[in-house]
């Protein structure tokens, strides 16, 4: 999938949302979605940098985005029912979800690391990121060719000492595309499959690797053409599969 080429309007018509939108992977992810024909929801806590991520897409000509503010640590179940309600109400459909929001969390041995600070990066990466997929589920069915990406991690993959919480929630991740992948296997027109973007040069990758010259790591454009094929109609029927940005 790495060498995998789009046509122009491969996106053309979908309602995306993309969260974590505000910067890095996510960011680049909706950009580019939009540049392929895409309606972007970008959803994320910081409006400011989705302010800019919608600003790009508009000065380039692309369909207009949403911008929607949205806190994945802090919002309440109703919160949900209230986003999907309005996507529903806007936008009548959805088409795909990039599960792309994470936080690392503390780097440090088990042992050390606070149940707070445990439960925090639960309650981010894998909890809300539940909230978000039953919640939207009735919404993906309504298309004709939906597509669930979920965020994974090497460290999710293959647990590593010192990566607590993260490589914990992202072994969550991991399950929970697997058991809905499962459950919406030929039943409806929803896929869902994980992605391992691998080293990219983004502010979450340098806070993990405070040593690693970043110059070494490829910018997150060089990783879409997976991002762009599991969104698109040519991965109809790929499902529950583990891929590999890189």
């Amino acid at each position: 999938m790495h060498d995998y080429s789009a046509r122009p309007d491969l996106l053309k018509g979908r309602v995306i949302l993309v969260t974590g939108a505000g910067r890095g992977i996510g960011a680049t992810a909706a950009k580019t979605f939009a540049a392929y024909g895409a309606t972007v929801l970008l959803l994320g806590k910081t409006e400011d940098n989705l302010s800019r991520v919608y600003d790009a897409i508009e000065a380039a000509g692309h369909p207009q985005a949403a911008v929607i503010p949205f806190n994945l640590e802090t919002a309440l179940p109703h919160q949900y029912d209230e986003l999907a309600a309005m996507i529903e109400a806007e936008f009548g459909k959805l088409d795909g979800v990039l599960h792309n929001a994470s936080i690392i969390g503390p780097r440090t041995p088990l042992e050390q690391l606070s149940g707070d600070n445990f439960m925090r990066v639960m309650q981010v990466n894998v909890n809300a990121m539940f909230m978000l997929t039953s919640t939207l589920l009735p919404l993906l069915k309504l298309s004709a060719d939906a597509s669930v990406v979920f965020t994974s991690s090497s460290v999710g993959r293959k647990g590593r000492a010192y990566w607590g919480a993260y490589a914990v929630s992202k072994f969550a991740t991991e399950g929970l595309m697997q058991v809905l992948a499962d459950e919406i296997d030929g039943i409806a027109s929803v896929r869902a499959n994980s992605v391992n973007p691998g080293a990219t040069r983004t502010d979450m990758r340098a806070q993990a690797y405070p040593g690693e010259n970043p110059q070494n790591n490829p910018l997150p454009e060089a990783i879409m053409p997976v991002y762009l094929y599991l969104m698109g109609p040519d991965s109809t029927g790929v499902n529950g599969q583990a891929f590999d940005a890189q």
